[in-house]
Order: structure tokens, then sequence, then C-alpha cells
């Protein structure tokens, strides 16, 4: 069952995408990962397909795809850069995307090619705005 808009986590040191992926800026690299919102909406998440490590990405570029009971779905890359690591538990337990997507769920690590890019990301409140839109 889908969670209401005002259940959904979208915390706030996270930044956005109109897609729902999100960019967590740690130090030099930005972790990549499905929102709340898309998590919610694929539901069971059972398969994610994942570039290779040295990968480089444009904004916007598919770099992933992640495959649920219900749908297969692309990830487009928030910021653009190097993919500096992949989360290889997910291999194992894809279902991590759902249980905890800002933690154990990350798909990608990269190393931002600018980082400014991040200013052009939704904050939570506007991405939460932009849910209550639709």
């Amino acid at each position: 069952m889908s969670k209401e808009i005002n259940e959904l986590n979208f915390p706030g040191d996270v930044k956005y995408t109109k897609d729902h992926e999100y960019a967590l800026l740690e130090g030099d690299t930005v972790k990549v990962g499905l929102d709340d919102y898309a998590q919610d909406q694929l539901g069971d998440i059972v398969f994610v397909e994942m570039p290779e490590i040295g990968d480089t990405f444009k904004q916007g570029d598919v770099f992933a795809t992640v495959e649920s009971v219900k749908a297969v779905s692309e990830c487009y890359m928030p910021v653009g850069g190097e993919i500096t690591a992949i989360n290889e538990e997910l291999e194992d337990e894809p279902e991590l995307v759902n249980s905890d997507p800002y933690g154990k769920g990350w798909l990608v690590e990269i190393k931002p090619g600018d980082v400014a890019e991040m200013d052009t990301l939704m904050t939570s409140e506007a991405c939460l705005a932009s849910l209550k839109a639709e």
C-alpha cells in the first residue's frame, strides 16, 4: 500500500530531482539513490542494474534501472560525475532500496564534475510541495 504524502521521508540535508532521485553531498562525493516517494510508488524492488565504477554521466543521464514487482524504472543522474562506488549489497538485497532508501539503499556514489549542479536540485520542502501539487 502506498504511503500518504505526509508519511514520506524527505531528509533536509538531501537534494532531490523532479524524477525522485536524491543526491547527498558527503565531503567531495555525492551519494545517489531513489527518494522515499519513488521507492514507495515502485513497490517491492527485486533487481537493480548498476553502472560500472569509472563510468561517467552527465546530469540527467540514465545511470541505472530498478526493477520492481510492478515495473522497470530508469534512474537519472541528479548531478554529473564519475561513479566511484556502487552499492554491491543491492545485488543480494535489492529490497534495501525500499526499507532504507537514504541509508543502506543508496545506489551509487559519484565524484561530481561540477558540485554547483547540486544547486539546481530541489530542497525537501520544494520536493514535498511539488508532490502535493500533483
